[in-house]
């Protein structure tokens, strides 16, 4: 079922919205057009594969507990073909649920029952993360690192390697930020814990190493992004 459009620009950003429940993939997808977004629903994974031949999507909003082919196995499948921000839903709030969406490559993550505006605010963080912002053409010196073949601007939260762009998740992003400004000193892991849902330091070691896929030759065997063991990560930046 497609959500109604009510004067939504073209422009506007597309999400696709996957659960097999009917009534709360209605009940986003009108919230969501309410709020100005484009919307495609799906009832299933292979639902969702068929939507995404025919439509080009800026995001997912994708339920973790569907019969057949979960969430986690479909977000595993779609990042082996594309880096589109994923939001998760889920019933199950444990720890280890929220890890394993972090290890396959969601953006982030919300546990059922939750409030329509929190995963408006989320939904729009992470589409904001995905398009990084244009530059002011004002002149004004960057605050910018460099390490091995990247940079990483601090102002538009961007990674580069060369003139390409890597995209990053907005944890991946403010763990990048705390690393390149303190200069590469030892960062402990309880400073790049953060203070979300997920903040532990497991999560904080899932996200390393999803940044070290990122930027390293071989994430075994890290250069830019090293382990201080009893401590935690420091960022090997260019002097």
């Amino acid at each position: 079922m497609e959500a109604a459009r009510i004067d939504i620009p073209d422009h506007a950003p597309h999400i696709l919205v996957v659960d097999d429940d009917r009534r709360l993939r209605d009940l986003l997808a009108r919230f969501l057009t309410e709020n100005g977004y484009r919307i495609t629903t799906a009832a299933s994974a292979a639902e969702a594969r068929a939507k995404a031949e025919n439509f080009v999507f800026d995001a997912l909003v994708l339920d973790v507990m569907m019969p057949g082919e979960t969430g986690f196995d479909y977000a595993r499948s779609l990042r082996q073909v594309s880096q589109i921000p994923i939001l998760m839903l889920t019933a199950r709030a444990d720890a280890a649920d929220r890890v394993t969406g972090l290890e396959i490559g969601a953006d982030d993550y919300l546990p059922k029952p939750f409030e329509p505006r929190e995963l408006l605010l989320r939904l729009g963080n992470i589409l904001k993360r995905a398009t990084p912002a244009e530059g002011n053409g004002n002149g004004d010196v960057l605050d910018i690192v460099y390490f091995g073949p990247f940079s990483f601007r601090f102002d538009r939260g961007e990674l580069r390697r060369g003139e390409d762009i890597v995209r990053l998740t907005e944890r991946e992003r403010e763990i990048l930020t705390i690393l390149g400004s303190r200069a590469g000193d030892n960062v402990p892991r309880e400073e790049l814990a953060g203070n979300g849902m997920a903040a532990n330091e497991r999560t904080v070691d899932v996200q390393i190493n999803r940044l070290r896929r990122k930027i390293e030759i071989d994430p075994a065997n890290p250069i830019l992004l090293q382990t201080v063991r009893g401590i935690g990560y420091r960022l090997v930046i260019d002097r």
